[in-house]
């Protein structure tokens, strides 16, 4: 949102008040600083009169992380941020002097400076990670017809009431250095640097090929070793180096805004402290990682359908661990009741307990509205489950399900009702849910706790998403609950998994789906899918099998469309060349994830203890390497796979390999980093490599992604000079979905590798490059292989 027109001026019909001095700071209980900043220097007695004083109180809920609350008026309801989950009451230093105060969190320092100009600064490891400047906090007072961009792209179309703009909004600005560049947001699906971006946390249901998101999320970090938090459910305006191109500025409408700045110093730090305040993402079942078939949206299908794409997987060899029954498993205008269709599905029970026969998951869609056709609109009308207008009718229109409702979760009895429902479902035999939509939520209406519809309206999927998870988690157990969600905002990566939303079958929704995940990802979510081949239309053959190789190396991997069925295939017409029809890539690649499943699943773990995602973003893998700032076309798979997808039907693929010594997974090639590679693959490859170092377990199945990985795995080791970097040894620890676990070990020897594995377990080991040695009462000692700096060249 802009305010200012220039540098100079501000915009016609705006009043802007600024923070102009630390007129007197005071240290509460030596834990907070308070200070008041009147909106005018305040140079002798009479000028405390008629102007606005803002109040700026520093705090902190964790070490390195301070929070920045200004506020002008407090007699309205208090604020209502996100759901903290890891604050600590008590922490924070604080100390004032006649030369400002000081407040310590860990290693991070808030100094604010008593006096004109205002200055407050956050500082750590002896330097300045960002400031907030003069004019940097302002409140910002509106006449009606200021021209000023006052509600986010979406809003028009979800209010239907007319609402006027807020007349008054708080804004705050930090610094950025050069060479500075941010990250995060939520899932946006453009530049995945947002430097010169405004940014509105409004989620909406605009699919991927526009600037509006799914999951907005008012968080963002930069490559300056720190992280932003805006603690506001509602609409937040960024404008990231925009308006004013050294500052980020947030704005929220109201009096009252809160932020906190996250010290890393690496991004891995940020996040771990970040996911740490907004909770982490829960570990998720290991079947989940497998491949998911989805009936797709409007397809026609029944349980023969179901039955014919099921046998036709195990046919042709292709793993398959998930079938997805999307939004027709209901009667058409009924949605939600719950109720499979009994004209194609006369016995959901038995036709569940055979699909789990053949050793497969079911999930199935729902969303939070209850269409009027539906038997239970009456029902949840008349109890009060559904959300009403400002006059106290029920909220309905007819975009999506005609007449429909919308369930307000924030009446628990309303909540209780809907998991029941959800309950039922379980009971039959569903093992996952989709919880669909969750972004187009009205305002000028009544919540029946009475918080306002500004803020529900990013903060609804969270509500939405809970109430299913938390039933998956009580019926299924803990770790065993896992949600295909599409709309959240921040601490909604606590109830994984999230996909991308409705993708169009071409390279470029390709890119730009991956562009989104990469995003979400620097926002805190552990784990993401996307629909392999685009949602919308339906993809050529080569769009698609280059889909499945990125989409079976995604976190979670789901073969859905809109009009027309996914089955590989479909998109074969038997001329293809060996090793490239859809059917054979397929394969290739889903045997491959599942071989992966101990170093994947270890990954997972790690998102879910640690915040650092699955998928992670080069820049947050490679902080140090410049090169990696603005790459948006590959990414690391866990700590030590490279992934770079492929672009183009011709195979052709430009990516970056960062310094150090690589190995090609699926050909064993081994190259020196540090530079651009540019290189042609066919539809069964694409760069996948192993980083110097790493000790990789993978797994003796390839059928299916739940299996023991202690079971005779191989460990290979990938050479690096491990004096040189100071390490004699690396221990992987290997997690199973049993929750056994064991630990490999490999020391650096005169003359090669001793690989030690847990005790009872057989395994096979390797070098890169190298035979397989079984190993022999449980340790394995391997030869050094030839200089891997000349081998494969």
């Amino acid at each position: 949102m802009k305010f200012t027109d220039g540098f100079w001026h501000v915009r016609p019909g705006v009043d802007a008040q600024y923070a102009q001095e630390a007129y007197d700071i005071e240290a509460e209980d030596y834990r907070r600083l308070v200070v008041s900043a009147p909106t005018k220097v305040i140079e002798r007695r009479g000028d405390t009169l008629n102007r606005a004083l803002l109040t700026v109180t520093l705090s902190s809920p964790l070490d390195g992380v301070i929070g920045v609350r200004i506020e002008n008026h407090r007699g309205d309801a208090p604020h209502q941020g996100f759901e903290l989950v890891g604050a600590v009451e008590g922490l924070g230093a604080a100390k004032a002097d006649d030369d400002g105060g000081v407040l310590t969190a860990g290693a991070l320092t808030a100094r604010i400076g008593r006096g004109f100009p205002w200055n407050l600064t956050f500082e750590a490891a002896g330097r300045t990670l960002t400031s907030s400047g003069h004019k940097s906090v302002g409140r910002m007072c509106l006449a009606p017809d200021a021209p000023v961009t006052t509600e986010p792209a979406g809003v028009a179309g979800v209010t239907a009431t007319g609402r006027a703009p807020s007349s008054t909004y708080l804004h705050a600005q930090l610094s950025l250095g050069v060479g500075e560049l941010v990250y995060g947001l939520g899932e946006r699906f453009g530049p995945l640097v947002k430097n010169g971006q405004t940014v509105d946390i409004w989620n909406a249901d605009g699919g991927t090929s526009s600037e509006q998101s799914y999951k907005n999320v008012p968080f963002y970090l930069t490559n300056r070793g720190y992280g932003v938090f805006v603690n506001h459910p509602d609409h937040v305006s960024f404008e990231v180096g925009s308006e004013a191109v050294e500052r980020v500025q947030f704005s929220v409408p109201g009096e009252t805004l809160e932020y906190f700045v996250i010290h890393g110093p690496t991004p891995a730090d940020i996040l771990e402290r970040y996911t740490r305040l907004t909770g982490r993402p829960a570990q998720v079942p290991a079947w989940s990682y497998g491949l998911w078939l989805s009936t797709s949206f409007t397809t026609d299908y029944d349980e023969e359908t179901v039955a014919h794409f099921v046998n036709g997987m195990a046919e042709r060899d292709l793993p398959l661990s998930v079938f997805h029954f999307d939004c027709f498993w209901m009667r058409e205008f009924r949605w939600t009741d719950f109720e499979w269709d009994a004209r194609v599905f006369p016995d959901p029970e038995g036709m569940l307990e055979r699909l789990h026969g053949k050793g497969l998951r079911v999930s199935v869609w729902l969303n939070p509205y209850i269409g009027q056709r539906s038997a239970l609109f009456d029902e949840a009308a008349e109890a009060g489950y559904l959300l009403r207008r400002e006059d106290g009718t029920v909220w309905q229109w007819d975009l999506w399900q005609a007449g429909m409702g919308l369930v307000d979760f924030t009446n628990p009895d309303a909540t209780a009702w809907f998991q029941d429902k959800v309950r039922t479902l379980l009971g039959q035999g569903v093992d996952a849910i989709k919880t669909d939509f969750g972004e187009r939520i009205p305002l000028g209406v009544r919540w029946h706790d009475g918080t306002p519809a500004e803020t529900m309206h990013n903060l609804y999927p969270q509500l939405y998403n809970r109430a299913v998870f938390d039933v998956l988690e009580e019926v299924r157990g803990e770790g065993e609950a896992v949600l295909f969600a599409r709309s959240a905002t921040a601490g909604g990566q606590q109830m994984p998994v999230h996909w991308g939303g409705d993708n169009s079958s071409s390279f470029e929704s390709m890119a730009e789906t991956l562009r989104g995940g990469l995003s979400l990802a620097l926002s805190g979510f552990g784990y993401w899918s996307h629909d392999i081949g685009g949602f919308e239309g339906s993809p050529d053959p080569a769009v698609f099998k280059r889909w499945v190789a990125f989409g079976l190396l995604s976190s979670h991997s789901r073969l859905h469309g809109s009009t027309s069925y996914r089955v590989p295939w479909a998109f074969d017409t038997g001329e293809e060349a060996e090793g490239q029809s859809a059917v054979e890539v397929t394969r290739t690649f889903a045997r491959l994830k599942s071989s992966l499943m101990p170093y994947l699943y270890a990954a997972g773990l790690q998102a879910h203890t640690t915040g650092t995602p699955l998928m992670r973003p080069m820049q947050l893998a490679f902080p140090e390497d410049p090169a990696v700032a603005y790459l948006d076309r590959q990414y690391m798979l866990g700590p030590d796979l490279l992934v770079a997808p492929v672009f183009s039907a011709e195979g052709e693929v430009e990516y970056y390999l960062p310094s150090g010594t690589w190995t090609h997974l699926l050909t064993g090639e081994v190259v020196e980093g540090g530079v651009w590679r540019h290189e042609t693959h066919g539809f069964d490859s694409l760069p996948l490599w192993v980083r110097e170092g790493a000790v990789l377990v993978t797994g003796s199945k390839d059928d299916r992604p739940d299996y023991d990985y202690l079971d005779d795995p191989l460990v290979t080791v990938y050479p690096r000079a491990f004096d040189e970097s100071g390490e004699n040894e690396v221990a992987v620890r290997v997690v199973t979905p049993s929750a056994s676990e064991g630990v490999f070990r490999v020391s650096r020897m005169p003359s090669g590798y001793r690989v030690t594995g847990p005790a009872g377990h057989a395994f096979r080991a390797r070098v890169a490059g190298g035979g397989d040695v079984r190993s022999e009462g449980g340790r394995v000692d391997l030869a050094d292989q030839p200089d891997p700096t000349r081998a494969g060249r």
